[in-house]
């Protein structure tokens, strides 16, 4: 079967990647690197042993999109292609706007014309709301407090009326919490531009000395230790899920939206504590203010994805705080470095 991966160089995208040669599907990607490495898809041909068709374009580009689909006769899509850092969107709202939405749109309309019906999109827990009860389940309020999560938003309601409009189609909207760790071998991993937006990224280059220090934001919410709790889950688990989404948007029709997370709940401090327990590193940190928009405590009700797509987390915060530190460590300057 052959998957169309539109930004599948990122972080999520390249494990994705791997999970679907190792798999045995034909993987063709589509990604501008925008944000992304290259060598992140020359590693994934490596780990599976098999190789992968890349494109090196934006997804807006719809002639050329439409020659990838007509070469490929792709049977389904996984779209990650899109830009993610929710401080950023707030600075940049427009850019986010055109980008998110554009290439959803484009990918919508290519899909129609050569009569593509399986899509697994890349969302986020970013379109809840943020006074719904935890844990989150997928009849929770929606509502977004960032650019970046109305983009999510948007293109879920894009793609809803879309398969009403089409009955043949089959999406599966994966509302994700969040990802950290790496693939076990170090070999791929999360290599973000700049200084970190995400936790682990920020943990993993303090350890190393890359960063003086990681400020923890706010130590007086209403939590057990008083830092923000969150869903935190294994990239590769979080992988795993699309191969399981896939399966059922074969055999099944209309649009669903599913949550992936582990429905446990972690604190920063939690984090901390772990990946200095299971990799013996120290993290000097200190505790700055709270950062706008920010709230106590997001975690995931996943049992839906349990019972729809047949998928749990398996993975737990050891594996998780390991495999970054592993990632880090054998790449400290990503994939820059080599």
């Amino acid at each position: 079967m052959r998957v169309l991966v539109t930004g599948g160089a990122g972080y999520i995208g390249s494990h994705t990647c791997l999970e679907l040669l190792s798999a045995g599907y034909e993987v063709i990607v589509v990604d501008s690197l925008y944000n992304a490495d290259e060598q992140a898809l020359r590693r994934v041909e490596e780990l599976a042993g098999k190789p992968l068709t890349f494109y090196h374009f934006d997804v807006r580009e719809e002639e050329r999109l439409d020659e990838v689909f007509a070469r490929h006769r792709v049977h389904s899509v996984i779209h990650f292609a899109g830009l993610k850092a929710v401080g950023e969107s707030v600075g940049l709202p427009l850019q986010y706007y055109a980008n998110n939405i554009g290439s959803t749109l484009a990918l919508c309309r290519q899909m129609q014309k050569h009569a593509v019906r399986n899509l697994i999109f890349s969302s986020s827990a970013t379109v809840y709301a943020q006074d719904n009860k935890m844990p989150l389940n997928e009849e929770a309020r929606l509502g977004c407090t960032n650019p970046y999560g109305w983009t999510k938003f948007m293109c879920e309601q894009i793609l809803r009326d879309f398969s009403h409009a089409e009955p043949g189609l089959s999406i599966v909207l994966l509302r994700y919490f969040n990802p950290i760790g790496a693939h076990p071998s170090g070999r791929i991993g999360e290599d973000p531009a700049g200084v970190p937006n995400n936790l682990l990224p920020y943990i993993t280059q303090t350890a190393l000395g890359r960063l003086s220090r990681l400020t923890v934001h706010g130590d007086d919410y209403d939590t057990p230790d008083g830092t923000g709790v969150r869903d935190y889950i294994h990239v590769v688990d979080l992988a795993k899920g699309h191969l399981q989404a896939l399966e059922y948007a074969a055999k099944s029709r209309g649009c669903e939206a599913v949550n992936l997370g582990t429905g446990q709940g972690y604190s920063v401090l939690d984090i901390i504590s772990a990946f200095e327990k299971v990799n013996r590193v120290k993290v000097p940190y200190v505790i700055g203010p709270r950062r706008p928009g920010d709230i106590a405590s997001v975690y995931a009700d996943p049992q839906k994805a349990r019972e729809l797509l047949g998928w749990q987390a398996e993975l737990g915060i050891r594996d998780m705080c390991r495999d970054a530190w592993n990632w880090q460590k054998n790449n400290p300057q990503g994939y820059k470095g080599g």
